[in-house]
């Protein structure tokens, strides 16, 4: 059988103006992976990448490892299908008019902005983030200029479909990704609600990789979230 493993970006900028670029944490969990993968001597037939600037330089990061080891790894290909879901767009059209609507969001929202403490400020945009889209996945929230859920879904599960399709028996692949992509896979393998696979994208950790069996029309999971390469508590984020 092939495997693919899905890796998670290493942790982009959270709550900074611009969000898509890897934090100084993020490089070096990104660098732990390629050296743990390294040591190992781990070997890939392919490497895909979702379009985002975290994405491309959580693969860079691993492939410099490779590279200074003496170790080949391939240049990574870029897939639009493997794009996160439109998070921001959700966040910028949708929490408005919930804030409005809801009194819970509105006192969430209320605490973030009056938050001095950067983890209770950290803490009170994550609930509030949490179930603004919790209600987008159900339905709750409805934003016709953005991507649905159901949208997303079919779309990842479609870069999938091509990218194991693509790949013979007996491959190795690895798709550096966001967390959706790696909820997809999960729903995909474990045949998840839709709201069971968001509750998996929040459990993921930032440069945890995933990893799925592929063989013509099966598509199983074999490991999920694994983390051996953060031997530091200061290491391990989920933003």
């Amino acid at each position: 059988m092939g495997r693919i493993l899905l890796i998670r970006h290493a942790q982009a900028s959270f709550l900074e103006q611009n969000y898509d670029k890897l934090s100084a944490i993020g490089e070096t969990q990104a660098r732990r992976l390629g050296q743990h993968w390294a040591r190992q001597k781990i070997l890939f037939d392919g490497v895909c990448s979702g379009p985002r600037v975290r994405h491309n330089q959580t693969a860079k990061i691993v492939a410099g490892v490779y590279r200074d080891a003496g170790i080949p790894f391939p240049e990574p290909v870029e897939i639009p299908e493997f794009d996160e879901y439109q998070a921001e767009a959700v966040l910028k059209q949708g929490l408005p008019p919930l804030i409005e609507s809801n009194g819970e969001v509105r006192k969430l929202h209320r605490a973030f902005q009056d938050s001095i403490n950067p983890e209770r400020r950290l803490a009170n945009f994550e609930k509030m983030f949490e179930m603004l889209i919790t209600k987008w996945v159900d339905g709750e929230v409805v934003l016709p200029a953005v991507e649905s859920w159901t949208e997303f879904c079919a779309r990842a599960d479609r870069g999938l479909s091509q990218c194991v399709s693509a790949n013979g028996r007996g491959q190795q692949l690895a798709v550096f990704c966001s967390a959706g992509l790696i909820g997809v896979a999960m729903r995909r393998a474990l045949h998840l609600s839709s709201q069971d696979t968001l509750r998996a994208t929040w459990m993921v950790r930032n440069s945890s990789f995933s990893e799925f069996l592929f063989s013509g029309d099966r598509f199983t999971l074999s490991t999920f979230n694994s983390f051996p390469h953060l031997d530091d508590l200061s290491l391990l984020t989920y933003r």
